[in-house]
């Protein structure tokens, strides 16, 4: 199994707009980080698991040359995390019947048919993409169909951000985690042990609705998995080089591009 983060940053993205810090004028390519997504490939060739699709999916897919998708896995309805969502429409073209298969809490799906209502009218505008919503909620394990290979057994996960209950989610040996403030007990022990936990460290300073990097570590300690990747970062975490150094043996900071095989 193949893990691809295909972004990193938090919602604003890095470099931020409007920002002349030294994380945003960094020339290190650890330093540009496009909204938080990342794919799974759970089988060497096989069509991808998407996780969660923001406004960066178009530019994201033409640098990892446009790979078969078998299905998104939304995290949660924030922008950042689902404002990607047209841009599937040529994935919609060559899936079953034209849809594109979402897996997703109630609330999410129910935000995406008013988001993209014309997505689901009951006559389609030519060449709008069309999608197959499949909701899903932890604890209860589902699967994935990928066309030409073993389905994906995904248990979903519950966690809390700020007071929106959200999914995490492990596939076999690992677990992903983004825009968590909180891990109730009960997920806590589902990913104890993980080959590879990723989860989002926002920044150094506490947040009212994202984990900081202390809180991230606390996490990784706890549960104790062989490696660990944080993800949904901020400008004012500092430069990747510099912020590396705080992190002990076995945790790093996640790019854009990184690549871990499981």
């Amino acid at each position: 199994m193949k893990l691809t983060f295909l972004g990193t940053g938090t919602s604003t993205g890095v470099p931020q707009l409007r920002c002349h810090c030294p994380t945003c004028t960094s020339t290190d390519q650890h330093d540009k980080r496009l909204r938080t997504s990342a794919m799974i490939e759970t089988e060497p060739g096989a069509p991808k698991l998407l996780i969660d699709c923001g406004p960066d999916f178009r530019q994201q897919m033409l640098r990892e040359d446009s790979p078969d998708l078998a299905a998104v896995l939304l995290t949660h309805t924030h922008y950042d995390h689902v404002g990607g969502i047209d841009d599937l429409r040529p994935y919609c073209r060559t899936a079953p019947d034209h849809h594109f298969p979402v897996y997703c809490r109630h609330d999410v799906a129910e935000d995406m048919r008013s988001r993209v209502p014309y997505c689901f009218a009951k006559k389609l505008y030519p060449g709008v993409p069309t999608f197959a919503i499949h909701e899903i909620d932890a604890p209860e394990k589902f699967t994935v169909d990928i066309p030409g290979y073993k389905p994906a057994e995904i248990q979903p996960l519950r966690i809390m951000h700020a007071s929106l209950p959200i999914l995490g989610f492990r596939i076999r040996g690992l677990v992903y985690i983004t825009d968590c403030s909180s891990i109730p007990a009960e997920t806590l022990d589902v990913i104890h042990g993980a080959d590879v936990l990723v989860i989002n460290a926002l920044r150094i300073e506490p947040h009212p609705s994202h984990i900081n990097l202390l809180q991230a570590l606390d996490v990784i300690k706890e549960t104790r998995p062989k490696q660990a990747y944080l993800t949904h970062i901020a400008h004012t975490m500092g430069r990747q080089a510099d912020a590396e150094r705080l992190l002990p043996p076995d945790v790093h900071f996640a790019f854009d591009g990184l690549q871990v095989e499981l």
